[in-house]
C-alpha cells in the first residue's frame, strides 16, 4: 500500500470512529466538576436562582456544579463567554430573559453571541417583577406614582438591574400604557440598584421579586405593584397592575440554562433531564414558592425539556423585540 493510501485509510478510519468517540463521552459525562456561570453580579434573583438550582443539580449529576459570577453589558459578557467556550457539557449560562431573548433587540448589531450560539437545556423558573419606591420619595401606591410623573415629566427616575433586563422592558411597559416620562437609572445587577433604593438615592425601580422581597418585607422600600396577572401569595397587600388599571397586563421574567451551541445532543438530553426532574420536585416547588417564583411548567407534566425550552426562547425572542422597539430599549 502506498503511503498516500495507508494516509487516506487511516483518517477513513478515523472519521469512522468519531462518533464513537463522541458517544463514548457523552455515556461518560460528567466526569468532572462543572461551572455554572451566572452572568450577574452576586445578590440578584439569576445568582440566587442559579445557586439553588446549582445545589440540586449537583446531587443529580454526581458531580459539583460551581457557579461563577461574571457580569457585565446586561449579563452579555457572561453568555458570551459561554457561548464561546469548549461545547463539552462542562461549561454552562444561567441565562434570563435579558441574555437569551430581551438584549438580542437591545443590544443590535453589537450584540457579541446570536441565538443560534447557544442551546437551550432547560428552564428553571418564572419570576413576577415588583414596582418599587424609596420610602423617602413619599410614593406610597401605583397612582401615586402616575400622579408624581404627570406633574413633572422627566423628574423621577427609576432604577433597574440593568439595560435590557425584564425590569427595563417591563418598566417601558408600564410608561408606553400609561404615557409618563421617567427616567431610567440602569445598575450592575439587582444589589446595587437596591442599596441605592434603600438609600433615598433613585426615587422608584423595577425589580424580579426574589431579590426586592427582603426589603419590602422590612419596610426599607415600598412594593406598588406586581406585574403578574395575579397577586402573589407572600405579598397579598400588592396590587396586581390589571388591577391598578393596566388591562391584560401581564410579564414574568423567567431564568434557565443554556449551553455552546455545538454540545452533542447526548449531553444535553442528560442535562435536560435532570433539570426536569429536579424542577418537578416538591422540593424546588417550595424552595422557589418561598421567593414568590414558579416552576417552568413547560410541559404537560409541569416540568422541562430541551425542545421546548428552545421554542419558548424563540417565542420571547419575538415578543419582546416588539416591545423594545416600542419602547426604544437601545443600548447602542
Amino acid at each position: 500500500m502506498s503511503n498516500w493510501n495507508r494516509r487516506q485509510a487511516m483518517g477513513l478510519a478515523a472519521a469512522a470512529l468519531l462518533p464513537a468517540t463522541a458517544r463514548a463521552a457523552a455515556e461518560a459525562w460528567p466526569a468532572r466538576p462543572i461551572r455554572l456561570i451566572i452572568p450577574f453580579p452576586p445578590g440578584g434573583t439569576t445568582d440566587l436562582m442559579g445557586r439553588l438550582l446549582a445545589e440540586r443539580l449537583s446531587a443529580r449529576l454526581g458531580q459539583p456544579v460551581v457557579v461563577e459570577n461574571r457580569g457585565g453589558a446586561g449579563g452579555n459578557i457572561g453568555a458570551d463567554a459561554v457561548a464561546k467556550s469548549a461545547p463539552d457539557g462542562y461549561t454552562l449560562v444561567m441565562c434570563s430573559i435579558g441574555t437569551a431573548a430581551i438584549n438580542y433587540a437591545a443590544y443590535g448589531a453589537t450584540m457579541p453571541y446570536k441565538p443560534q450560539d447557544l442551546a437551550a437545556v432547560g428552564l428553571a423558573v418564572r419570576v413576577p417583577n415588583l414596582v418599587l419606591a424609596s420610602r423617602e420619595s413619599g410614593i406610597a401606591s401605583f397612582d401615586a406614582l402616575l400622579a408624581a410623573a404627570r406633574k413633572a415629566p422627566g423628574r423621577l427616575n427609576y432604577g433597574t438591574s440593568g439595560i435590557g433586563g425584564s425590569p427595563h422592558a417591563c418598566m417601558e411597559l408600564v410608561k408606553a400604557r400609561t404615557g409618563i416620562d421617567i427616567t431610567h437609572v440602569p445598575y450592575r445587577g439587582s444589589g446595587p440598584m437596591l442599596t441605592e433604593l434603600v438609600a433615598g438615592r433613585i426615587q422608584t425601580a423595577m425589580d424580579n421579586i426574589p431579590s426586592a422581597l427582603n426589603f419590602v418585607r422590612e419596610g426599607q422600600i415600598r412594593a406598588l405593584a406586581v406585574t403578574s396577572r395575579e397577586r402573589v401569595a407572600l405579598l397579598p397587600e400588592v396590587p396586581t397592575l390589571i388591577e391598578c388599571g393596566l388591562a391584560d397586563f401581564d410579564a414574568t421574567a423567567w431564568f434557565g440554562v443554556q449551553a455552546p451551541a455545538a454540545t452533542p445532543a447526548p449531553v444535553i438530553e442528560k442535562l435536560g433531564a435532570a433539570m426536569d426532574a429536579v424542577v418537578r420536585t416538591p422540593d424546588w416547588a417550595e424552595r422557589i414558592g418561598a421567593f414568590a417564583a414558579q416552576p417552568p411548567g413547560l410541559t404537560p407534566q409541569g416540568g422541562t425539556t430541551p425542545e421546548a425550552f428552545a421554542a419558548f426562547i424563540a417565542q420571547e425572542i419575538t415578543r419582546w423585540a416588539e416591545v423594545a422597539k416600542a419602547g426604544n430599549i437601545s443600548v447602542q
